[in-house]
Order: C-alpha cells, then structure tokens, then sequence
C-alpha cells in the first residue's frame, strides 16, 4: 500500500493526456486508447514489479529472519542487475508499440499515439525496475515509513509535473509520458539516499560488490515463475476485456468492461499491501526458523483480509448507482454498471483473499507451484467459463465477469488446500538451510578469492 500512490497517479496521467471529458463521452469513446496504453504499461510493469521483483520477497525476507543482513543488499543488487537487463528488450517492444498495434490490426492513428507515449516512456522502464528492488529491499526489513514518505512525496509532486507538462506546455499524452519518467526516477532518488544515508540500512547495505554478479541464474529461476504466476493473472483480465469487443453491443461492452477493470485495479493496491505484508513477515518468520510464527502471521492476515473484503464488497455495492457516473454521462453506462457492481465485489472479497495466500506462498518460495495454479485457474476455468457464460448463455459482459470469478474461486480453493496441507516445520527448515547454504557458498568464494 506503502507505493499505491505513486501507481495510481501514473494511471491519472495517462488520464489527463487523454482529457477526461472523452471518458464522460459517448460509450467506447475513450476507453481504448487508454487499455492500449495499459496493456503495454502494465504488462511490463507488472512484469517488473509483481514479477521478477518479488523473487526478493522469498530471498531478502528469508535472510533477514535468519539475521544474514549483508545478504539483502547482495540480493538486491543481483535484482537490480537482472531487471536492468531485462528492461532493454522491453525498452525496444516499447520503441516499436505503433508498428507491433498496427500489425495486430489497431486503429492507425490509436496505434500512433500509443507509440509515442510509450517512446517517451522508455526510461522509466529502468527506474522502475530499480524502484521495486529498492521497495523490497526495504519491505523485507519490515521498513515501510520511507517507502510512504517517498511515494506520497512523488504523488504530490506528480500532480504539478504532468499539469506544468500536459497542460502548461501542451505536451499532451508526451507530457504524461514524461512526467512518470521524471516521477519515477524522482522515487528511485529518494529511496536511494535514503537507503545510503539511512543508520536503519547500515547492516543491510554495505556498498555495491562483486558477489552480487554471481548465482544470477539461482535468482532467474525463482524470478522467472513468480512473473509467470503474474502474468497469468493479468492476462486473463485482459483477455476478458478484448473478449468484449466481440459481444453485439461491442462500444458499451467495452466500455464497462474497462470500467469494471479500473475499479479492480485500483482496490487490488489494498490487496496487494496485504499480500506484501504477509509475504514478508512470513518470509522472516521462516527464515528465523520459527514455524509457529509464520503460522500464526498466515492465521491474522486471513482474519484481516476477510475484514478488508467485506468493507469493500459492502461498499462496493452501496455505491453501485453512482460509481458509473464517475466515468461517464450516459444513462446506459451507468445503468450497466450498477449491476456489474455486485459481480465485482464478490471478485474483489475473493482477490483480496487470494493475493494474502499468494504472498504467504511466495514467502515460502512457492513460485513455481502457484504458477501452475494460477496457469489452471485462470486459463483452463476462467476464460472457457466466461466464453460460455458471455457467448453461449448470452449473458454478455457480466458472464465474461462470472468467468473470472470462476477462475479466482478455483485459484482460492487452490491455494487454501496449498496452505492447510503445509508443514510449516518443514518449511521453516529448508528456509534456514537455503540460508545457511548461500552463506557457506559466499564464504568460499571469498576464501579462494
């Protein structure tokens, strides 16, 4: 929750370039050039943030419960160093987003406003990378007060950049694109002195060292699931809202759609917190070699993320005949909102509770196996099940929706057997043995060194 913030006013941006009276506009008006936009940004981020950073949730985690402090700052570096790699393909998927959209048959001129945001864009691909390292290297020390300074900092400070910028200037969609560069690189900054600078990372962060540029491949392993366990989630999503583009009413389909999906994303920043919290004090737990701890941290974020659930399905719900308005100004829409809005609080109780048992897996370095999971789930329940919903029982965007949470039900049941069958004593000693043996392995490098 700690970087929400910033996440969120990213989003605004995109938002203001496309000035939000179109999204007040008729239905499908607007909607497209900004999930074009999204599609590419979130799919890199996501990539990024959600993806191969969390493999440090597992790592930095484990270590600083097993007190092998160094050892976070090495992690983090090696992450630093492989998602830096990684962004340059990405960088040049973004160079070419006009020609890649046209080719899959997009509107020209859409396409060409695409690739120009997303061209301005680039080198915030490199400070976000850099960002999430250093918001887990901190996350797992349980360290989050400078996390919220610094993202609430850049919220605020974005919001006068893109208006100096979109507006003063009259940039457009390249001064959004700027404008989350600069705010990015802006949090990359401050995270970084403070990390340097601060007496809390002393221990954690000893300086840059050659030992992180050894095991990358140890760490790509781990990475490598925990993005396609995310990846998977995601897609499915926007394979729901593409899927509207084929329903009779495509234009107001579409439009809710994304809608719906907007609305999700922005209450699975509470949910991914939560998540984040459990994934670390797990981790820590396990890596202390305390099983009973990580139990029992597991059992109060359940508690807390059913809580969370049901305020926001509540809410959710109450607020059903005036949320569409939010987003636009035909009756239409906004009747067809209202009635997507119990559909999406039960998706939400149910988001909520799978991201808190995802983040209990990837502290114990499950991964692979969640994966899998979400591999089923999403791709072999959710997506045939709103094809037949949407398609075949002609219940349009609101069967497309019952796919998904056919998808997360079964995602949940998953996770939930995952959890009740684990032998947490097991766990917490193979957490303590990765630990011990990393620890062996660095000091006989240094000895033949």
């Amino acid at each position: 929750m700690a970087v929400g913030a910033a996440d969120r006013s990213e989003h605004a941006a995109v938002l203001r370039a496309g000035d939000l009276r179109h999204v007040r506009g008729p239905p499908g008006g607007a909607p497209s050039l900004r999930r074009i936009h999204g599609h590419f940004l979130c799919f890199s981020h996501r990539l990024q943030r959600l993806g191969m950073g969390s493999a440090l949730e597992t790592l930095c985690g484990q270590a600083y419960g097993a007190k092998q402090y160094h050892m976070l700052g090495v992690y983090t570096q090696r992450a630093m160093l492989t998602l830096l790699c990684l962004s340059i393909p990405l960088a040049v998927i973004w160079l070419y987003t006009a020609d890649i959209l046209i080719a899959f048959g997009q509107d020209v001129e859409i396409s060409m406003e695409a690739g120009t945001f997303n061209r301005w864009m680039m080198p915030s691909l490199f400070a976000y990378g850099l960002l999430q390292c250093l918001n887990r290297f901190l996350q797992t020390q349980n360290n989050v007060v400078p996390m919220t300074i610094s993202s609430l900092v850049t919220a605020s400070l974005h919001v006068v950049v893109c208006w100096v910028f979109i507006f003063k200037f009259g940039l457009g969609s390249r001064g959004a694109a700027l404008a989350n560069t600069i705010s990015n690189w802006n949090n990359v900054i401050l995270l970084a002195i403070y990390v340097k600078l601060s007496p809390s990372c002393v221990k954690t962060w000893t300086g840059f060292t050659n030992e992180a540029l050894r095991d990358i491949v140890s760490f790509v392993k781990l990475a490598v699931p925990s993005a396609v366990m995310i990846c998977f989630e995601y897609w499915s999503f926007e394979m729901v809202v593409l899927l509207s583009g084929l329903l009779p009413n495509p234009k107001l389909e579409t439009s809710v759609l994304s809608i719906s999906l907007n609305t999700c994303w922005m209450v699975y920043m509470v949910s991914v917190g939560l998540g984040g919290a459990i994934s670390t004090r797990v981790s820590n737990e396990l890596g202390a070699g305390r099983a009973a701890g990580a139990r029992l941290a597991l059992r109060v974020m359940i508690a807390i993320a059913l809580t969370e659930g049901a305020i926001v399905g509540i809410g959710t719900i109450l607020v059903c005949h005036v949320w569409g308005k939010l987003y636009s100004n035909e009756e239409e829409v906004i009747a067809y909102v209202a009635r997507m809005m119990p559909l999406l609080a039960l998706s939400d109780f149910l988001d909520g509770f799978q991201c808190v048992l995802s983040g209990s897996a990837r502290g114990c370095g499950w991964q692979n196996l969640c994966a899998w999971i979400n591999l089923g789930a999403y791709y072999v329940v959710a997506i045939p099940c709103a094809e037949l919903f949407a398609f075949r029982f002609h219940l349009g965007g609101m069967g497309l929706w019952m796919g998904i949470i056919c998808g997360l039900s079964v995602q949940v049941m998953a996770l939930i057997t995952v959890n009740a069958c684990t032998n947490w004593d097991q766990e917490a000693k193979k957490a303590v043995d990765r630990v011990k043996a990393v620890r062996a392995h660095s000091d006989d490098e240094q000895e033949q060194s």
